[in-house]
């Protein structure tokens, strides 16, 4: 007896083109207005399609939204995931501070819109934060706690450790307008952070 269950249609190569122009032009819209300023009706115009257009492809600005940031959650925990167990510790987290400052300069808005969601309280977050993020964020304060306790890192809170790279990182992208208007539109200034973040941990660290 043939099977009345019908395999699901792959999706078309102009469907895969409209889907991800919708979300680069939703991820500079939620990165520039937040979640509650961003309208159906601005994705729309800045992906160049219509609003019925955006709705045949998603349910609405919230599934545009989860989307994105289920999207960034991996990106977002991955450096943290490079802390090696065996490597040497002040290089593992030197490493680290540079992958996040990297990742500000490569995806800004990416960081912009992690921060306007977790301002609002993680709404559409919070399951992840508890699912992905905890159970990394133990497993990596534990393993800097046992390099503290073997005399090869200074002693320092883990949590707050990690707590101030996320800080001083992700600042340069979430507050990119008052560093520009700050430094002047300096060029090269997340190099100098670079250098400066770099000379601010290893002082701190080294035993």
């Amino acid at each position: 007896m043939a099977s009345t269950e019908q395999t699901p249609k792959k999706p078309s190569r102009i469907q895969l083109r409209n889907r991800k122009r919708i979300l680069e032009a939703a991820l500079d819209v939620f990165s520039r207005h937040g979640y509650r300023g961003a309208t159906l009706d601005q994705i729309a115009k800045e992906a160049g399609l219509s609003k019925p257009n955006i709705l045949y492809y998603f349910g609405g600005k919230e599934e545009i939204h989860v989307t994105l940031l289920n999207q960034l959650m991996q990106s977002w925990l991955e450096p943290l995931e490079q802390l090696d167990p065996q490597g040497n510790p002040l290089d593992e987290i030197l490493g680290y501070v540079r992958r996040k400052l990297e990742m500000t300069r490569e995806f800004p808005r990416e960081s912009r819109l992690f921060a306007n969601e977790i301002l609002q309280g993680a709404p559409r977050m919070a399951p992840h934060l508890e699912a992905g993020l905890k159970p990394l964020f133990d497993e990596k304060t534990a393993l800097i706690q046992r390099w503290i306790d073997a005399g090869a890192l200074a002693s320092v809170d883990p949590r707050h450790l990690i707590f101030s790279i996320w800080s001083t990182t992700q600042h340069y992208a979430d507050f990119d307008a008052q560093v520009r208007v700050l430094t002047a539109g300096e060029g090269g200034m997340l190099d100098g952070a670079g250098t400066y973040l770099d000379t601010m941990f290893r002082k701190l660290l080294t035993p």
